[in-house]
């Protein structure tokens, strides 16, 4: 399989978006089961939430729903969304500005404002919540965009179909292409749902037998992206293909934590919270399939640079071991903030 290939760095943002590289965790792989992680945080800012943020901002253009000097792009999020956005809109000529939560980690605030986007804190847990019991967020943003729909655009991640497409049409492709068509398990964090639909449903599409599998966080958490569907319910654009889904894994903070450390250990990388998240879930069905041979995809939405103050909080690294990993981790690329 092509998995090891690198993507050249390039100095064209809009040409970095996808074509993230693929890798073997070997210290995680087994005879039986091969752990492959989808590396996102090679997109320009960061994260997998590029892909989305470039099709919603393209999508409105062609529909002339954004106009350059004038428009503003407003958004709930919580994190990573918010910068890709930021960053993409700032490269193309938009102001933005970003309704986050304040228990949103420091580093990820700090990235925002030095892209340039004007912040709206709110007291909202760590993810903004849709459904019934909505939070100020959600609500804050559509406050101030509403009244002024000839200057305020609001993407709406949690409804855009462009957030489907983007992977549809990018993420699915490239992992069936790198694993030659040989992928058979499919593991993602669910936030909006945008990165599970469109890739698993692509993937289904090429293969039937493929398996999704969906990894939300435990009630209460502390895991930046991800949602508990207990607490808040599924977004409306999750719903339209929540059935591409075949199982879920519900990942609770302590084993996320712990993932990602382990990450860090046995293979040098650092990773964000949800990417530990999506391991803990991939190597949970490690166990339950050891009677035949599989290929493991997971994707790993971000590195783990933005949440230093996090983990420190957490007891999972001190300031010492954090800077030590972040400068001598693998597959640590430069960003378009750096």
């Amino acid at each position: 399989m092509s998995t090891s290939t690198i993507t050249p760095y390039s100095s064209n943002i809009i040409e970095r978006i996808g074509n993230t590289p693929l890798i073997e965790l070997k210290k995680f792989s087994t005879n039986k089961t091969k752990i492959y992680a989808k590396l996102e945080w090679y997109n320009p800012f960061g994260s997998v939430k590029d892909r989305a943020a470039y099709w919603m901002i393209k999508n409105a253009e062609r529909q002339n729903i954004l106009k350059k000097d004038k428009s503003i792009i407003i958004e709930p999020t919580s994190g990573n969304t918010g910068i890709a956005l930021t960053g993409i809109a700032s490269h193309l000529g938009y102001k933005v500005e970003i309704v986050i939560p304040e228990k949103v980690s420091r580093e990820t605030k700090d990235i925002l404002k030095k892209l340039g986007a004007t912040l709206h804190e709110t007291s909202d847990d760590l993810c903004p919540r849709v459904g019934a019991g909505t939070d100020q967020s959600i609500a804050l943003a559509y406050a101030i965009s509403k009244p002024r729909p000839d200057v305020y655009y609001m993407p709406n991640q949690y409804e855009n179909d462009s957030n489907f497409y983007a992977h549809y049409e990018s993420t699915g492709p490239e992992i069936w292409k790198q694993t030659e068509g040989r992928v058979t398990h499919f593991f993602t964090g669910c936030g909006t749902g945008g990165t599970i639909t469109g890739t698993g449903k692509f993937l289904k599409e090429k293969n039937s037998d493929v398996k999704v599998i969906a990894v939300q966080a435990q009630r209460n958490h502390l895991l930046q992206g991800l949602r508990n569907f207990e607490e808040s319910a599924k977004p409306e654009l999750f719903l339209r293909r929540e059935d591409v889904v075949d199982e879920w894994y519900t990942a609770t903070n302590e084993k996320s934590f712990t993932m990602a450390k382990e990450i860090a250990l046995k293979e040098n990388i650092l990773v964000g919270p949800s990417s530990g998240s999506v391991l803990a879930g991939m190597m949970d069905l490690v166990e339950k399939n050891s009677d035949r041979e599989n290929v493991f995809v997971g994707i790993f939405a971000d590195d783990g640079r933005k949440f230093k103050s996090l983990y420190k909080e957490q007891g999972i690294f001190t300031d010492e071991e954090f800077d030590k990993y972040l400068k001598s981790s693998r597959f640590m690329t430069q960003l378009a903030y750096n």
